[in-house]
């Protein structure tokens, strides 16, 4: 018996079933050629090798795990130009999954663990998509021009441990050494029409003290807000840059994931009443410090300090400032910094999107208004975060939750009709009150107000779904994700873009999305549940079935109380939504 460490390829031909059933002949034929012509070509000139076929797939081996995640490109990239006189749904599409692992080698077949996960990690992988398991993204990382989405952790069949996975995103081959090779800025390729967005990472705490985290967090997300008041160059949104949280990641790669031209980064040492705050701005394309500066302050310039960081921004990256709008001179915020204090507490568990994180929000928010009962922010963020209470569901609600929250609005509302984020609070509560056109019309003053306001952009896109405008809203909340690229609760944006998709008849791209979203949240069964939906219009019946069967047990009667979902106001789309599982009698 031989071992050795290999990489391995499994393929395989996606909806092959249905394509049987409808031409066996033309699709064994059409298998073969695309084997002879394209497939075996794609991996022999990486220095790959067929270990066998399997009906409609196969498995591969690699000395090297570039060579094989490289030959698995090439093969999806001209399979995208392959068989161009058929429809999209009658051509042949692969599913292609690349592990790193160990085997074992009996004359010419392969066996082991690293085989095993091979196979669950291409089940994994869109039609015409890659993709791989950790200990592959580990050695490909920087090597390939392939840029990868982090699928997260996934619990597969026959196997002891959850395996990390990343998928490919698939494009015109890029240098290897990560930049894109044009001129262009990396924005560009994010939806920014070269506009030179930014994105702020948290800033690191210098203090001894862990517990001044929320502090130097709360700061930096201060200079977002401040940031995106100007509507001249888009601000990457607060989750999204956030996620980089700890991590070691070069400036580069991080531009690249977000779609921002300058990075901001720095640390705060708070002692006493005394700051030490040092900020450095960064371009990207060059990996060169625009510029960078200490601030010694006491604590009660810390407003000061941050505007003294957004002008210096701004005025580095317009060149003609003085043409663009600063709104901080119109906004009405605390000069309390007790009450300031309490409200980056509840932030800090405000994004959290759980119950008792709300709860936990809620408390400090209303301790900043105790302090000072002018603060805008702090009345606008209660009020989100009591509208939350509902759309979560949370047991501990009180009855009067909605009531408070739109008081509570209107008082922040009453305080700066400017206030994006009051807007949003009140436009949360009509959407939970069942008044959806109100809802909408108070997220588009949100985003009009500040249009680099992702959640604002998000809430616009779907609530124009829901009031029979799917096109735009779809455009809409596919701009959202450009704001907002790596925010945790991403998952939701793309369920309500699967359930805009059911609407607009194309159940492949809603399952695309659903798919992203379950593999983002592969915990909650809301998720489950909607890709569930997907793959009923598409008929893959037992799919759907072993996804319901998943939600039942992860959440039981969440299906049951489904089976009567109406998020839209006219019953015709809500019947055209569940359609699939009841033609299949699967609710």
């Amino acid at each position: 018996m031989e071992r050795r460490l290999a990489a391995i390829v499994a393929a395989d031909v996606a909806g092959y079933s249905r394509l049987m059933g409808e031409d066996e002949t033309g699709t064994l034929k059409r298998l073969q050629n695309l084997l002879k012509t394209v497939v075996q070509p794609g991996i022999e000139r990486r220095k790959g090798r067929i270990v066998k076929l399997m009906g409609d797939g196969l498995l591969a081996e690699f000395a090297s795990a570039v060579e094989a995640v490289e030959g698995a490109a090439d093969i999806q990239r001209q399979m995208k130009d392959h068989e161009p006189d058929l429809p999209a749904d009658k051509r042949i599409r692969l599913r292609i999954g690349v592990n790193l692992g160990d085997i074992i080698v009996e004359g010419s077949d392969i066996y082991g663990e690293g085989v095993n996960v091979a196979a669950r990690v291409e089940a994994l992988a869109e039609p015409g998509g890659i993709c791989i398991s950790g200990p592959v993204f580990d050695q490909v990382d920087g090597k390939t021009g392939l840029a990868f989405a982090d699928g997260g952790e996934q619990t597969v069949k026959n196997i002891s441990k959850p395996v990390r996975i990343y998928m490919a995103v698939l494009g015109d081959p890029q240098p290897a050494d990560g930049t894109t090779g044009k001129a262009e800025p990396a924005a560009t390729a994010s939806g920014f029409s070269g506009t030179p967005s930014i994105a702020v990472l948290p800033f690191d705490n210098m203090s001894k003290d862990a517990e001044q985290e929320y502090f130097s967090d709360g700061l930096a997300e201060d200079i977002i807000t401040a940031l995106s008041h100007w509507r001249s160059f888009p601000v990457i949104a607060r989750n999204s840059s956030f996620s980089y949280k700890g991590q070691a990641i070069r400036v580069q790669k991080i531009a690249e994931e977000l779609g921002a031209r300058f990075i901001l980064e720095g640390g705060v040492r708070k002692a006493g009443n005394r700051l030490r705050i040092t900020a450095q701005l960064i371009d990207a394309h060059s990996g060169h410090h625009v510029w960078a500066e200490k601030f010694d302050r006491l604590m009660e310039d810390i407003f000061d300090v941050q505007d003294e960081i957004t002008d210096r921004i701004a005025a580095t990256i317009v060149p003609e400032l003085e043409q663009f709008e600063h709104r901080r001179t119109v906004l009405k915020r605390t000069e309390d910094l007790n009450a300031w204090d309490y409200y980056l507490r509840g932030m800090e568990t405000f994004h959290d999107d759980t119950c008792e994180g709300t709860f936990a929000a809620i408390e400090m928010f209303r301790c900043a208004i105790a302090c000072d009962a002018n603060y805008v922010d702090a009345w606008a963020r209660l009020a989100w975060a009591l509208a939350r209470l509902k759309m979560l569901g949370c047991e501990d609600a009180p009855a009067d939750c909605l009531d408070e929250a739109r008081s509570a609005a209107r008082r922040a509302i009453a305080l700066d009709d400017n206030s994006a984020v009051a807007h949003m609070g009140l436009g949360a509560v009509h959407i939970w009150s069942e008044q959806t056109a109100l809802g909408l019309a108070e997220a588009q003053t949100a985003l009009k107000l500040n249009p680099s306001f992702a959640h604002a952009a998000m809430a616009v896109g779907n609530r124009l779904d829901l009031t029979g405008h799917t096109q735009d809203g779809v455009a809409q909340m596919e701009r959202a994700l450009t704001l907002n690229p790596r925010d945790p609760n991403r998952w939701r944006y793309m369920a309500y873009l699967s359930r805009a998709h059911i609407i607009l008849g194309q159940p492949e791209i809603a399952a695309n999305w659903a798919r992203q979203s379950m593999l983002l949240r592969p915990d909650l069964a809301d998720a489950l549940f909607r890709y569930a939906i997907c793959l009923a219009h598409q008929d893959r019946i037992d799919d759907a079935r072993e996804l319901l069967e998943k939600c039942r047990a992860m959440e039981p009667g969440l299906v049951e109380r489904r089976a009567n979902w109406q998020p839209y106001p006219d019953k015709a789309r809500n019947e055209l939504l569940l359609s699939g599982l009841r033609r299949h009698n699967l609710i």
